[in-house]
């Protein structure tokens, strides 16, 4: 009897991972959090991925020959699966690298897996600073996205050009509201004409900010710095819209909030409240080549109608142009050894992506390959989609 249940055992491991036997495809991973039912980042990197690959292997895929294909695994958010995930991944010949998705918490659990694992990393979302600042040396964690110092710099940026120099923050006690309230700390204090007027921490799953965020109004905050993903910051939203006019403070969010439905979650309590959001990238009133061949590709794939129908833009267009330089590592590390390619991102150049022009992504000393310059404050429209700021 036991041997029978060993038998099948076995069976089911290679079934589970035949995928990654059975051709001589080159695989990506993906962990992220699928089972998140409110998120529509996971979607939007997966099919930025899906674009790219769908090009790529369109026009020869890579090594003279070889196909890339994509395997994904859902960690739901909590940093134990995505180890597990990262694990069952580096057991996988044919998986080359593996993308994260937009939780921190969950990434910054995983780096020394991968380091002792020998297993690149690719972040095109999570923004906490130690992602990429690891101390690991070779560093095998790549990221393409923002990173919360550029983020915290721009919100706090905008917020003084609106003349709001007493801000109150609001952040979750996880690691990414750590790091963002790091970055808040550093800011102020090469910045003394702004005073941080109080900071209210959160968990996640709170059914209300209310208190927390009238506790700022009453220190005397003109704004409000806001680090959510789109559950807990469409409850602020929809309770700061309840508020009197007067006493309705413009917030400057991070950027979690548009990697869900945002304004289905707001309602119309959204066009209430001065709210903008940080972003790398929009879809909207940009025409190139490259945004319509991206676009037309999305249509074709995922039924996506237009531009503005594209969810969590920014996961798209990052997980787009990262897969394309993933796929120029392997060309030019001539296998799809895992050390060779993280050897050989860090000597890519000349890539004309989707969100710009890369003249060499990364290099030894570089594992970001966007920089503040890339970062802008944006909107959500009334029909969901995300444009950049006018006053920007």
């Amino acid at each position: 009897m036991k041997s029978t249940v060993i038998f099948f055992w076995i069976i089911a491991l290679i079934l589970q991972y035949r995928p990654a036997y059975a051709d001589n495809k080159i695989y990506i991973g993906l962990d992220a959090a699928f089972g998140n039912i409110t998120s529509t980042s996971e979607t939007a990197i997966k099919q930025g991925i899906l674009i790219a690959i769908d090009e790529i292997n369109r026009t020869g895929g890579v090594l003279g020959g070889r196909k890339l294909g994509l395997i994904e695994r859902d960690n739901r958010s909590v940093p134990a699966r995505g180890i597990k995930n990262i694990r069952e991944f580096a057991a996988m010949p044919n998986v080359v690298a593996v993308f994260c998705g937009k939780f921190s918490p969950v990434v910054q659990e995983e780096i020394p897996h991968v380091h002792n694992l020998g297993l690149p990393l690719l972040d095109p979302w999570a923004a906490a600073d130690d992602i990429i600042d690891n101390g690991h040396s070779p560093n095998y964690v790549f990221r393409l996205s923002l990173k919360d110092s550029w983020a915290i710099s721009k919100m706090l940026d905008s917020a003084q050009k609106k003349e709001k120099r007493r801000i109150g923050v609001i952040v979750p006690i996880t690691g990414w509201g750590r790091s963002s309230n790091d970055a808040v700390s550093r800011y102020a204090a090469g910045h003394p004409d702004l005073k941080i007027v109080g900071t209210e921490w959160y968990s996640w799953g709170e059914a209300s900010l209310k208190d927390k965020y009238l506790a700022l109004l009453k220190s005397g905050a003109q704004a409000i710095l806001l680090v959510a993903n789109e559950r807990e910051g469409s409850v602020l939203v929809r309770e700061v819209a309840s508020l009197p006019e007067k006493k309705r403070l413009p917030i400057f969010s991070h950027w979690g909030v548009s990697g869900g439905d945002f304004v289905k979650l707001t309602g119309r309590s959204i066009e209430k409240v001065d709210f903008s959001v940080v972003q790398t990238y929009s879809f909207i009133d940009m025409d190139s080549e490259k945004v319509r061949q991206v676009v037309s590709a999305a249509k074709r794939l995922f039924n996506i109608p237009d531009a503005r129908h594209i969810k969590a833009p920014v996961g798209m267009a990052h997980a787009y142009d990262l897969t394309h330089i993933l796929a120029l590592a392997i060309n030019l590390a001539g296998s799809a050894d895992r050390k060779s390619v993280r050897d050989a991102l860090e000597r890519v150049s000349h890539y004309d992506g989707l969100i710009k022009s890369y003249d060499r992504p990364f290099s030894d000393i570089r594992h970001e390959a966007l920089g503040p310059e890339d970062v802008f404050m944006a909107r959500f429209m009334k029909d969901g989609s995300i444009a950049a700021a006018k006053e920007d």
